[in-house]
Order: C-alpha cells, then structure tokens, then sequence
C-alpha cells in the first residue's frame, strides 16, 4: 500500500506542466503569474489549450464576499468526463478530479497554494456534463494579494 495522496502524482504533473509551458514562452515574454488573476489566466488559456486543445469556457470569482479567496474555472464539456461511463451507485464521481489535481500543482508551483475541486454542475440538456474546477486560495496568499494591491494604489 502506497502512502502517496491520490492527488499527489496529479499535482506533480502540474508542477511540471507550468515548468514546461514557461520553458516554452518567447524569453522576452517568459514570465511566472504574479498574481492570482494572471495565474488563473494562464490555466484558463495556456494549460487547458495544451491539456484540451481550448481554452475554459469561464473564469469567475466568488460573488458571495465571505469567500474572498474563491474562483472557478467552468468548463461546460470537459474531455475527461465525456468517454467514462460511471456506474449508477458512483453517480457522483467526476473524473475531472484529475484535472484539479492538474491545476492545484500550477497554483503551488506559481507559489499560490490553493485546494481545487472538481464539482458536476448540470444546466439541463444543453450543458448536462458541466463542471466547475472550485480554486480555493490559502488566506496567507489572498493576504499577500491585498497587500501587494494596496502597495500599487
């Protein structure tokens, strides 16, 4: 029995994803996020366009102001979900997991620790496979974020 976490070798692949993806930049635009927005950009864009071959249908941030530090990616048809067959008493299995496993290692790896999951979100017949990636950041890096904000204005 292996004491690895599930979403370890998931994380490591986006670790290494980011590295490659940056490593693949033009040098005069090579450049690591900054901040969460530039960070979610590039997952939204460059990640899922290498992963998927398009970009994320949505980025949003939180509406509710007692959860300052979420976001969500939407992706309407995800790839991973459209050829697995779950069986009935799995129904609420997402294998879309994998993929935010994926993107948490991009956020550690960019130096925004985050939990990211992955949550089957159904909007009738048009979009019955949608899912919401949930990025949920540490507070000590929203509490960086509000600071270095406050330091530019």
């Amino acid at each position: 029995m292996s004491n690895v976490p599930p979403s370890q070798p998931n994380k490591d692949s986006g670790l290494k994803l980011l590295d490659l993806l940056l490593y693949r930049e033009p040098a005069r635009t090579q450049q690591r996020p900054t901040d969460i927005i530039s960070l979610l950009h590039l997952i939204k864009q460059s990640v899922w366009q290498h992963l998927f071959g398009r970009h994320a249908d949505r980025l949003e941030k939180s509406a509710n102001p007692d959860t300052p530090d979420e976001y969500m990616i939407i992706d309407n048809e995800p790839l991973v979900n459209q050829y697995v067959s779950v069986p009935r008493e799995m129904s609420q299995l997402n294998c879309a997991a994998f993929v935010a496993g994926v993107v948490e290692g991009v956020c550690d790896g960019a130096d925004f620790p985050a939990r990211v999951t992955a949550h089957t979100v159904a909007e009738g017949d048009m979009w019955p496979g949608k899912t919401v990636f949930l990025v949920k950041f540490r507070p000590d890096v929203v509490e960086r974020e509000t600071f270095l904000a406050a330091r530019k204005g």
